[in-house]
């Protein structure tokens, strides 16, 4: 089967580690974009999800007095997309 070639544009801490993790599952980055794309077709849908919530007004106040009252505070790690 022939083959053609993808470039994208990547963090290069982020393609580090990307490598490394492709490594420590026993595959190279190629096979790993490869089952992504595969997935991506197979599923006709990005394989996790993505979203963007907008919150109205009164859920934003409920939010502020919930964190000025110290409850239903959650931290998460920050990543780079």
């Amino acid at each position: 089967m022939a083959s053609s070639t993808f470039s994208i544009r990547m963090d290069p801490d982020v393609k580090k580690s990307f490598d490394e993790f492709c490594a420590s599952v026993g595959m190279n980055t190629s096979t790993a974009i490869n089952l992504f794309a595969r997935a991506v077709l197979r599923e006709k849908r990005l394989p996790f999800e993505v979203a963007s919530y907008t919150l109205t007004e009164e859920e934003l106040v409920e939010r502020a007095v919930d964190f000025d009252a110290g409850r239903r505070i959650v931290t998460h790690e920050l990543i780079d997309a």
